[in-house]
């Protein structure tokens, strides 16, 4: 037996014990005639003693020959700590080493594993096992773990049952990109990896499964971000017999169930806004509501003056930032700078200061007076001490350079307190998009999403119109899942995918299985998937996900640890029929 305790569960109840423990050496510190050696594993730190008059001489030498990250066993005696800490587990106590076996030497790491370490994230990244052996980076691989058996736990209470679907499946040409994989026994053919179980959960619907779960791997081919990784995890999630409202209660109770058990937070019913409530008021689909600053529409109070910018513009919308008329000019110009860049695109930037006396000072004074800029307070809700930041131009263009705006300034004014939940839902979304580009629409979620029966109609006069059955959770500002309720017969199914741009040939060859399968009474069903890596990294209090997963990748979707993706030799190509030019 290596060990018979680990190294964060002894304590005083244990003095005079003999134990046997193994792992890493963290540090030693020797004083000449005492050394000690932090010993670390999963479970914590145990500090062991090395005593020239109390341990042997062979004991003795050898532990001076200890260097960090050996792997060590020891066996001793559990003794009373003369300096405790108070900051470990184990800080009453040591161990009197008796034995010493060093089961492996290591060469010096190229970064100090400690909390703060003096590793940057590229050398880290390639040395991502010795960076596991971290605090930070275990505990979020364990609180992960924890998360992961919470989902389990309450989707199986309530008699859902995981199972496991395909991950070599057929291209389609909906969503993000596919990963390919060639097939050796069918020359010319090629598998994807799934983008999600959509279609499967859907047949498991049909196979009469009633309630379905699986926290599974899913793959998409598009460009990275601190949020994105090319494979990440869903818990996926598909019912039957169920509505929306159903689908909403389950699942809002997952989610006040996780923030419970995982922090110790109770949240109230969720609120629920409409898409194009989202849109007009935060100038995004998933809006952080920790705070306040909504959008004020002012066309109807800063238009038709002499201010030519405004007058032009489609759109004037404003919000306030509290406690901000104490900016001063060299902030405010920092600020206008900001919105300039390409990432956000405001052409500009006019503020009003709503002093402590009552009146406004604003930047366009010339054409403004103290009345329209009272308007402007009152349609933004600003008080005393705020600022007002407006912008204008095309409608779309300026709600999303204002909502890049609001975030910023709530980051600057630390009002994204990542101890604070605030969830939402985001429902009635759009069911088509039109895309400028190809010159038709294309599904706002996926092709499978039910429109409204109300605006079924629509399909033929307004497709823009057409409300779908679809709803996002939102949390602190991310979306954190989203679903919908299917489509379930095959003629309504077969109606979007004319309003795709699908031939009926086209339809038939990509999911003809299921339009099939629609034929053998499929029940009305629905669900949803949550992002598990974006979801555990929000309530772990941080905004990347790459910390809560073991072997990231990274932003070029690169294993540099394993160095993947690399080249393969001609007899594998020749093999899969691939010639590279």
């Amino acid at each position: 037996m290596y060990r018979s305790h680990n190294c964060g569960e002894l304590n005083a109840s244990h003095i005079n014990t003999e134990v046997t423990l193994a792992g890493w050496v963290q540090k030693s510190r020797d004083k000449g005639f005492m050394n000690w050696v932090d010993l670390r594993d999963r479970y914590g730190i145990t500090q062991l003693i090395f005593d020239e008059s109390r341990s042997e001489k062979s004991v003795f030498e050898k532990a001076k020959t200890l260097g960090r990250e050996f792997v060590i066993q020891v066996k001793g005696t559990v003794i009373e700590r003369e300096a405790k800490n108070k900051n470990i587990p184990t800080g009453e106590i040591e161990i009197l080493v008796t034995e010493l076996t060093v089961l492996n030497q290591a060469i010096t790491p190229p970064f100090t594993i400690e909390d703060e370490t003096d590793g940057g994230e590229d050398i880290r990244m390639k040395y991502r096992y010795l960076d596991i052996r971290r605090n930070p980076v275990k505990n979020s691989l364990l609180f992960r773990h924890k998360v992961a058996m919470e989902v389990r736990k309450y989707l199986s209470d309530l008699d859902f049952c995981e199972v496991e679907t395909p991950y070599l499946i057929k291209s389609t040409p909906e969503g993000a990109r596919d990963f390919v994989v060639p097939s050796r026994m069918n020359e010319g053919q090629f598998y994807a990896l799934p983008q999600s179980p959509q279609t499967f959960k859907q047949l498991l619907m049909v196979g009469g499964m009633d309630k379905y779960f699986q926290i599974v791997k899913c793959f998409r081919d598009e460009d990275l971000r601190a949020d994105r990784q090319p494979e990440f995890t869903q818990i996926d999630c598909e019912m039957a017999f169920v509505e929306q409202e159903d689908i909403l209660n389950i699942f809002e109770g997952l989610t006040r169930h996780l923030l419970l058990e995982i922090k110790g937070i109770e949240v109230d019913k969720f609120p629920r806004i409409t898409y194009d409530y989202a849109m007009k008021t935060y100038g995004n689909d998933k809006p952080d509501i920790r705070f306040d600053m909504k959008f004020g529409e002012l066309n109807e109070v800063a238009q038709h003056k002499e201010f030519p910018v405004f007058n032009a513009a489609e759109l004037v919308v404003g919000i306030a930032a509290p406690g901000c008329a104490s900016y001063t000019r060299k902030e405010i110009d920092a600020l206008i700078d900001w919105v300039k860049r390409p990432q956000v695109g405001a052409s500009g930037m006019v503020y009003v200061k709503c002093e402590a006396n009552g009146t406004y000072k604003s930047s366009v004074d010339k054409f403004y007076d103290q009345e329209d800029l009272a308007n402007w307070a009152k349609a933004t809700d600003a008080k005393e001490g705020d600022m007002i930041f407006v912008l204008s131009g095309p409608a779309n263009k300026t709600r999303a350079a204002l909502s890049a705006l609001r975030m910023e300034l709530a980051t600057r004014l630390g009002l994204r307190n990542p101890a604070v939940f605030a969830p939402l839902w985001v429902v009635d979304f759009p069911l088509l998009e039109f895309d400028e580009e190809s010159g038709r629409y294309h599904a706002m979620h996926h092709p499978f999403t039910s429109p409204k029966p109300e605006d079924m109609a629509l399909l033929e006069t307004d497709p823009g119109k057409v409300r779908a059955n679809a709803y996002d959770m939102v949390l602190n500002g991310n979306e954190i899942g989203g679903g919908s309720i299917r489509i379930h017969d095959k003629a309504t199914q077969a109606l979007m995918f004319k309003y795709l741009g699908f031939t009926e040939e086209e339809a038939k060859a990509q999911f003809g299985f299921l339009m099939d399968a629609f034929q053998y009474g499929a029940p009305p069903h629905g669900g949803l998937a949550f992002g598990l890596d974006r979801l555990v990294a929000i309530l772990g209090g941080q905004e990347t996900i790459r910390d809560f997963i073991a072997f990231p990748k990274n932003n070029s979707g690169r294993d540099v640890m394993i160095d993947a993706p690399s080249m393969i030799d001609e007899k594998q190509l020749n093999e899969l029929h691939i010639q590279l030019k």
